[in-house]
């Protein structure tokens, strides 16, 4: 069989890798009977759609319809959901609209953050994703048609979605999950003294850990160093920091 696969994303390469041991890859959506489409970003139109014998089909990574559009990732972790997971979609014209195909939910941690929650994800999907695709082609799946009265949307992220006034700094929970939502992109930030200060998950810096303080600093121009660190460095530096 041969599949195309469509994937920017450095994250979701074991899928090419795992779909490559098993099927051949071709270079173009015409010489292909199937689409394998994740973090992908690019629209396909619906006559590319319609390209291959067998269509298009997409690897979600949020329980569709929650979360359509192109941060579910992040809003999951934000929203301090305790449960997520994978979604693949038969692809038509409308974005993460499609009917399911299959489904698999996986449980959040606490200290998640994006580039963990990606990496986990997505290779997951490239685990089960050769059988499914078997099943999908042998005519062994039904696509069930999504909820869409229950669809809820993800936000595109900018460089300002991880901004905050050091005036008016969020709660020490809603931080946390931004800070590990943001990261590595867009990054938590804010403007102190005229330079941007960074906050870093925890996870990021294990070295750098210490109590119950989440997350890790770095000043515009500075290695990363622990919240007391910092304090020590930066006296007059005020933030919530549990």
């Amino acid at each position: 069989m041969k599949i195309i696969f469509l994937g920017t994303s450095s994250f979701v390469q074991s899928i090419k890798e795992e779909l490559a041991k098993h099927f051949t890859l071709v270079d173009t959506l015409k010489e292909a009977d199937l689409g394998v489409v994740a973090s992908y970003g690019h629209i396909l139109s619906k006559e590319e759609l319609n390209y291959p014998k067998f269509g298009c089909i997409n690897v979600h990574p949020s329980l569709l319809p929650k979360y359509r559009g192109p941060s579910p990732i992040q809003s999951s972790i934000l929203n301090g959901d305790q449960t997520s997971g994978t979604t693949i979609i038969k692809m038509d014209e409308e974005i993460d609209h499609g009917p399911i195909i299959y489904q698999e939910t996986i449980e959040l941690s606490s200290i998640d953050n994006f580039d963990i929650l990606s990496k986990k994800m997505f290779q997951r999907s490239a685990e089960i994703l050769p059988k499914i695709v078997e099943d999908f082609i042998s005519g062994n799946i039904d696509p069930i048609a999504q909820d869409h009265t229950k669809a809820t949307y993800s936000e595109k992220l900018t460089r300002e979605s991880g901004y905050f006034d050091i005036t008016t700094p969020p709660d020490s929970e809603k931080l946390d999950r931004m800070i590990r939502a943001y990261y590595p992109w867009p990054g938590v930030w804010t403007l102190w003294d005229g330079k941007i200060v960074k906050f870093l998950p925890a996870s990021s810096h294990p070295e750098l850990y210490s109590g119950s303080i989440r997350f890790v600093l770095q000043m515009e121009g500075k290695k990363a160093i622990s919240y007391k660190d910092f304090l020590n460095g930066y006296p007059n530096f005020h933030i919530k920091s549990s």
